[in-house]
């Protein structure tokens, strides 16, 4: 008997799951494979020899089912399904982006493919480069419920059996990074954080044919920065290597911050509930059981999974993801980052109003995929309730009113210590260029950020931070941008307006901003078209207010 893939009631679950044969593993391949697959830097990659991956279905029945003594539902396969982690190799910008850089360099293409599919379609590319193949995205695609084989591992994005395959090996260092994670093989192959009492293993390994081991290294950020810890090579006309860009590194902004003593990415990102079992079949409560909701920024694209689910093989439920996106905007407004008016007066028409922003995150805010940016909108309205001054307002194309880079690819709006007119805005954001020194939103084109103002975690020394974490731009010599927060000043001319006057400031947040996705606009082909097409559907909701704060000025 095979588990179904559906997500199987704990009612259903009959105790002869404890005779069940080992369902054949996908892709499994013989003792002695090693990989040969080359990175677009030339580094070979690890040999995944004798892997093995147990889809997601030979896990969820026995993993959910979960309640916390207060009765919340904590479903290892529910809540794992309707996250960016299940959804990885579905997810439309990643598909259109990676299309969108075969397209600039065609020459690179089988190269391309293979390192994007490391940390998207982690399963089916281990498989391949265990047997010598690299990875191919496009004839993994489409994802579908009813795939098998490599379309089946590649469907089942970052799955249970790949984290928990993960082996401590090399972990935290560069040799770590851009995916090279080192699997663990043989019988004892899958870990986790506890210790199983061998009597409870039987279940586990009749239906994955693994036998559960401790793995305690799976409570660290290491394992995390394996995968967000991107460096990407450039590439010029001819393919040759011009470059590389520190794509992503939260790992190493929160390396540099109070944080690394306080508290791992899982404890933000998997929130622990107490007295809680992790398995509805022979599973005793833990005093810390992880959630697996893998919460991050990304609230517009869970959006987008669910609007348009059916065409992009979406196995998570409606509700289950609408569910998650709202959790998501609830952890960005709860747990993010601060705004507060912390000064505002009066000198005969004109205003002084200093913004002070906060992150209260352990690494850079907004962090991760550079198409991110956080901004600071502010309105101030006169005793009649009219608008006399407003500064970073966004329209329903998701464009910000006063924004350089969205009116124009080639250029960007700098960091400020002082706002005066409605087309300045402060944008707390990452800005690439090519070898030129030409703006992009190209990986494969940029080889530098010529601004980085993103707000620092609470003990980020920008004076002492590597190159590759580094403050760019004016915001290095803003002596109000630090650790501690950023201050703005706005000097506003309210004419002959009279108060007393309203201030109101938020702070907004945009996971794929305007420009990031207008630039896949001229790439004539399906996943770029596709994507386009959504996010003009969708535009209206791609930002978000995070935080806001109130002021009246006599």
């Amino acid at each position: 008997m095979r588990v179904s893939r559906l997500f199987v009631p704990l009612a259903a679950v009959s105790w002869m799951l404890v005779v069940v044969m080992p369902a054949p593993r996908a892709q499994e391949t013989p003792t002695g494979s090693s990989s040969g697959a080359q990175t677009r830097s030339g580094a070979t990659t690890p040999a995944h020899a004798s892997v093995s991956f147990a889809t997601s279905d030979d896990c969820v029945a026995c993993h959910n089912g979960l309640t916390t003594p207060s009765g919340e539902d904590v479903s290892i396969g529910i809540a794992w399904r309707a996250s960016m982690m299940a959804n990885s190799s579905r997810d439309p910008y990643w598909q259109a982006s990676v299309r969108r850089e075969i397209l600039d360099h065609p020459t690179a293409q089988a190269a391309i493919e293979d390192e994007c599919s490391i940390c998207h379609m982690p399963m089916a590319r281990a498989t391949a480069a265990a047997a010598g193949q690299p990875g191919r995205i496009f004839t993994w695609l489409p994802v579908a419920a009813n795939a098998s084989g490599d379309h089946r591992l590649a469907a089942d994005g970052v799955s249970c059996a790949l984290c928990h395959q993960i082996g401590p090996d090399r972990l935290g260092t560069p040799e770590s990074f851009v995916g090279k994670f080192v699997l663990a093989t043989g019988p004892s192959r899958m870990v986790g954080p506890y210790q199983i009492d061998r009597g409870r293993t039987t279940i586990m390994r009749s239906v994955t044919g693994s036998i559960p081991a401790e793995g305690p290294h799976l409570r660290q950020s290491e394992v995390c920065a394996t995968c967000h810890t991107l460096i990407t090579q450039a590439l010029g006309p001819n393919g040759s290597h011009v470059g590389s860009l520190p794509e992503q590194v939260p790992y190493l902004e929160w390396r540099h911050s109070a944080f690394k003593e306080e508290r791992s990415c899982q404890s933000c990102h998997m929130p622990a509930v107490a007295n809680t079992p992790i398995a509805s079949v022979l599973g005793d409560p833990r005093d810390s059981m992880a959630k697996h909701t893998f919460l991050g920024g990304n609230f517009f694209m869970l959006r987008m999974l669910n609007r348009f689910r059916a065409d992009l093989g979406v196995e998570a439920q409606t509700q289950e993801l609408d569910a998650a996106a709202h959790a998501t905007v609830r952890q960005l407004q709860r747990d993010t980052a601060t705004v507060d008016v912390t000064r505002a007066d009066r000198f005969a028409r004109t205003l002084e109003i200093d913004v002070t922003v906060r992150n209260r995150t352990g690494h850079k805010f907004p962090t991760g995929y550079p198409s991110r940016r956080a901004w600071l909108h502010l309105t101030v309205r006169d005793a009649n309730g009219s608008a006399v001054f407003e500064s970073g307002g966004v329209n329903e194309k998701g464009m910000i009113g006063g924004n350089d880079s969205d009116t124009n690819p080639l250029t960007f709006e700098p960091h400020y210590e002082e706002i005066r007119r409605p087309d300045e805005v402060q944008i707390y954001e990452s800005m690439m260029a090519d070898p030129a020194g030409r703006l992009t939103t190209g990986l494969l084109q940029a080889v530098a950020f010529v601004k980085d103002n993103r707000l620092l975690p609470r003990g980020f020394d920008k004076r002492t931070a590597a190159p590759e974490i580094a403050v760019r731009g004016s915001a290095t010599d803003d002596g109000d941008f630090t650790d501690a927060g950023d201050r703005v000043r706005y000097r506003i001319d309210v004419g002959a307006a009279n108060g007393p006057f309203s201030v109101a400031v938020e702070l907004r947040y945009q996971p794929i901003s305007f420009r990031w996705a207008e630039n896949l606009r001229r790439y004539d082909a399906p996943e770029p078209r596709r994507f386009v097409s959504s996010f003009d559907v969708m535009s209206a909701g791609s930002s978000v207010e995070i935080a806001q704060s109130n002021f009246v000025v006599p």
